[in-house]
This record gives C-alpha cells, structure tokens and sequence, in this order.
C-alpha cells in the first residue's frame, strides 16, 4: 500500500486535542507499519502564522491552502469552541469545499463539522459532531441527519466524530478500516484507550441538558430520580415532588432539558447500571433491581437499544478496556 497523506485543517481557537488526537493515532500506527505504508500528517491552515488553540497552545500549519493544491487521502477538518457561533473564515471555507475533490476520505472532528456545513458539505448527509452542539447543527443545516448519540459516523466517503478525544476513535477506525483490527487495537493500546467504544456519546451521563438554573423544579426531579435509581417513577409522581401537574411537568421538562421525563429516567438508569458493571462483580439480577429495570431481562433490553451492547458484554469489553 502506498503512503497516505493527511490532512487536517486548523484555525485560530481550534480545540487542541481535535488536533492531537488523529496525529497521534496516525503518528503511533506508523511504529506498526511498513515504510513504504506510513501516513505522513500534515497540518493545514491559511498561513503560517502561529495559531492560538482554545486552551493556550499555539500551533504553525506545515502548508498553507496556497500550497496545499495537491491531493490527499484524508483531510479532516479540527474543530473548536467557537465554530458553533461563528462565521468561519471565507479562505478555511473556499479550501474546504473542494475536499470531496482532493482526497478520497474527508471529515470533521467534533465542531469541526460547521465549517463542513458552511461548505455545503453536509446537505442528505449523516453526519454527528459533540453532543452539545448537536441540535445547533441540525437547526442551522437542516438538510444535515444529525446523529447526536454517535461517536463517529460514515457516510460514504464522509466521516465526522462527536467531541474532542472522539476524534481518536474516528482515527482508529480509519486505521482499522486500512490495515485491519489488529493494528488498530496495538495503536489503542499504545494509547492507552479503548480500540472501539461501544455505545453512543451520551452514554457516559444522563445529565446532557442540565437546567441552567441548579434549584429549578426540573434539576430537583433529576436529582431526585438519581437519588432514588431504584424505585419506581412515574409522572403522578414525580409531579408530586416539586408540586405541578404532571401534564405541566412533562412540558417543562421537554422545555428545558430537549428530552422527556421518560428519556431522562433511562438514560440515568443505564448510566447507574454501567458504574456497577464497572465496579463490581455483582450478579446482573441485583444491578438490573438496584438501578430501578426490575428484572436483567429488561435491563439487557435497554442496553442492547442504547448502547449495541448486553450488560454482560459491557462489563467484559470494560475490563478488557482495563487491561489494556
């Protein structure tokens, strides 16, 4: 196989580990691969200019998108926090929008996909980006399927990742993908993360739309749910915590946190079940009673829905994680 070039795109603000992540991968697979097969990353940006990244650190682009006529591989463009507000730079997007035509795979890592979206790249694409961002995209290209609960998604020749270290498992895949599983997972290792993490970016806290406001009727019934995993809830009786209808409370909750009652209850339940999976060798009957499922066989259910994974499977793909 010949030598993959790769490029990927910075600016002024990009989110430092966007950027760091991907290389490291690429950089780490070269120890696995043969000379002639090695990726070669080149940092892309519209001049040489120091760049300052989100956290302080700066960075100089090895090629400005002058230079960078030719072909690559892979061009990923980085993200940063202020991509969701901001109008990108004209020259970033003019550079951008001739990917598809430049290389044979391209993408985004985290909010990196506006500037793809501002490019006209996403149009009757799936696409994901870092789950807070996530029905920003979807309202400001809505032509976008927006796939919030992704770690990375592919659509053909497109690939975009969720947020930040995400971007490393956009990476692995890519190196999966060419040079097999294997490799990929001595690369992880290196690493010292989880060659492929099952189940979607929200899996890690059901608190994703936490109320602004800490004492707000909809934060105390979220703390209440999670205070009290294991019982049962209802909306009669989560109403009755914080004194509304529950008709009245299935509104606002929607209102401020985007999902239902129903949806959070869920989520922190699995999130409850995945710490004592994590943590403990206790029987799947007594995570599945304790985190409010009622049996292991609904339990599994929800799993198998939420995250492509049994509770069984979860637990031991965490404690191969571990060993790692």
């Amino acid at each position: 196989m010949p030598v993959q070039a790769v490029a990927i795109v910075i600016h002024e603000g990009v989110q430092a580990l966007d950027v760091a992540g991907p290389v490291d991968v690429f950089t780490e697979a070269n120890s696995y691969l043969d000379r002639a097969d090695r990726y070669e990353t080149a940092l892309v940006a519209a001049d040489r200019n120091p760049l300052r990244a989100s956290n302080g650190i700066r960075m100089v682009a090895d090629l400005t998108f002058e230079e960078a006529t030719g072909g690559f591989d892979i061009i990923l463009v980085a993200g940063g926090p202020a991509l969701p507000e901001a109008e990108p730079d004209p020259c970033l997007v003019r550079w951008v929008k001739e990917a598809p035509w430049r290389s044979s795979i391209y993408g985004s890592i985290c909010t990196g996909a506006f500037v793809l979206g501002h490019a006209g790249l996403l149009d009757d694409r799936r696409v994901t980006t870092h789950w807070q961002n996530a029905q920003r995209l979807a309202a400001k290209f809505p032509r976008a399927k927006v796939e919030p609960d992704s770690i990375y998604v592919r659509d053909g020749r497109l690939i975009t990742s969720a947020g930040v270290t995400a971007g490393i498992d956009l990476a692995l895949a890519l190196v999966g993908q060419r040079h097999g599983a294997e490799a990929a997972l001595k690369v992880a290792k290196r690493l010292v993360v989880v060659a492929q993490r099952q189940g979607g970016q929200s899996q890690f806290s059901p608190y994703l739309t936490a109320p602004a406001d800490p004492a707000s009727p909809i934060a105390r019934i979220q703390d209440h749910v999670m205070a009290n995993i294991g019982a049962r809830h209802t909306m009669e009786s989560l109403a009755a915590v914080v004194g509304m209808s529950p008709r009245n409370l299935a509104r606002h909750f929607v209102q401020e946190t985007g999902i239902t009652p129903h949806e959070f209850i869920e989520r922190a339940r699995v999130d409850a079940a995945r710490m004592m999976l994590e943590g403990s060798d206790r029987p799947l009957k007594a995570v599945a009673y304790d985190c409010g499922f009622g049996s292991a066989d609904r339990m599994r259910i929800v799993f198998s829905t939420r995250l492509g994974v049994t509770p069984a499977q979860y637990r031991a793909n965490f404690r191969r994680s571990a060993e790692i």
